[in-house]
């Protein structure tokens, strides 16, 4: 195992405070490191993200919506060319989201 994952897997452990005692050694001097630096500040954004709040509400119709264009959507192979005979590229609508 190369030894930036095995110090990430460490610092991991760490911040779960699922660490060995036996590594917690190995695990202070991975975070002395530029990597490990970026790894704990990682595994904390993570954490953190996974701990907020869930995201609010869809705006209402918005699956059903979403559904539609994806069901309208043209087959792999079966999409319209690049440009038309005029040479302009086609147009496409971003929304899906609706009003909100």
């Amino acid at each position: 195992m190369d030894t930036n994952k095995k110090n990430r897997e460490l610092i991991s452990a760490l911040c779960d405070g699922e660490l060995p005692d036996a590594d917690q050694e190995l695990a202070l001097a991975a975070l002395d490191t530029p990597d490990g630096e970026q790894a704990w500040a990682r595994f904390h954004q993570i954490g953190d993200v996974l701990r907020a709040a869930p995201a609010p509400d869809l705006s209402p119709g918005f699956a059903e919506r979403l559904a539609a264009r994806l069901a309208a959507e043209p087959l792999p192979g079966k999409r319209p060319a690049a440009a038309d005979a005029a040479g302009a590229a086609p147009q496409f609508d971003q929304t899906v989201a609706g009003p909100t």
